[in-house]
């Protein structure tokens, strides 16, 4: 009796996981943005929002919860029911760095949320001042190490994925590179122009003009794959095996939400990302993309966290 009765309680939960899926949405969805407005993962929040609206018919509004690197807007979400009904645009920052960075943190990015869909990885570069004579990694390294203490790179800031890729090189390379903390991407990159800072690690579309023009010289790819914007240039990795960067967003849910609906959500981002128009709008950005199931996305997530969390360690970067 008692073995049916429990039977029978899993067929009704499974039943009303079903109908919970198929009628999902039935109102209207909000994705969170915990970043500023007219930035990348900003941006495609809302081109998300637009074709999630357009394929089910349904308004999907994102909200900007800005400050805290990204924990603000994410603790917002990692409170809210577990409906499918509240999302976030979480990047590697806010679902992955923060914790090691952070001593009060408001939530944990791996307890507290399901992975729903990876979004894209924005390409970088590593980049030096014109005035640097070295033409590829190998003699980069050498110049580095020709000058000790008198290198240094400059960031959007402490903690940022241009510190912490800074600090990745230092340590693959056994370098000494000085890290030189900047309010924003904007100023380290006139600095690095103007010969005060001597090399970065940058998001393509930052950094991509300044190349063209003569301003800036690329030596590599941070990510673990050549980019088609600069098809000739090599990978840090070809020379130090370990190094990659990825300046990733995705869509997270509050955990507890139904495998159903997330899986809805997954198949349909991933449609979404995958459409010609995106796919240009991606190769502009210079990002990419990558369709990966939510247990990809979650595996995905904890590797990057763990790397991060030895290569701060690692650097002797104290939470603050």
């Amino acid at each position: 009796m008692k073995k049916s009765f429990f039977f029978l309680l899993a067929i009704s939960l499974f039943a009303g996981q079903q109908a919970q899926s198929a009628a999902y949405p039935d109102r209207q969805i909000k994705i969170v943005s915990p970043f500023a407005t007219g930035g990348i993962a900003d941006t495609f929040s809302r081109v998300i929002a637009q074709g999630l609206s357009e394929s089910w018919g349904q308004t999907v509004i994102v909200e900007n919860k800005t400050g805290g690197g990204g924990n603000i807007g994410s603790d917002f979400v990692a409170k809210a029911p577990a409906d499918g009904y509240t999302l976030v645009m979480g990047n590697i920052g806010s679902h992955a760095v923060n914790p090691s960075l952070m001593k009060n943190m408001p939530y944990d990015p791996l307890k507290d949320f399901q992975p729903v869909a990876f979004v894209l990885d924005a390409e970088g570069l590593l980049v030096v001042n014109p005035g640097v004579t070295s033409k590829t990694v190998p003699e980069f390294i050498s110049f580095i190490r020709a000058n000790p203490g008198k290198i240094s790179y400059g960031s959007g800031g402490v903690g940022t994925t241009s510190h912490l890729a800074g600090e990745l090189f230092n340590f693959l390379a056994k370098s000494d590179m000085t890290h030189i903390p900047y309010k924003g991407n904007a100023p380290a990159i006139t600095d690095l122009i103007g010969g005060q800072t001597q090399v970065m690690f940058a998001t393509m579309p930052t950094v991509l003009p300044y190349v063209k023009t003569g301003k800036l010289k690329a030596l590599a790819v941070i990510g673990n794959s050549r980019t088609s914007a600069l098809p000739e240039l090599p990978t840090v990795a070809q020379t130090l095996p370990g190094f990659e960067v990825s300046n990733w967003i995705g869509i997270f849910a509050p955990a507890g939400t139904p495998p159903a609906v997330v899986a809805k959500l997954n198949v349909e981002i991933n449609r979404i990302m995958q459409s010609p128009n995106v796919m240009k709008r991606l190769e502009t950005e210079g990002a990419k993309f990558k369709p990966m199931s939510p247990e990809a996305f979650g595996a995905f997530q904890r590797s990057e966290a763990q790397k991060w969390a030895k290569t701060i360690k690692d650097a002797g970067i104290k939470p603050e």
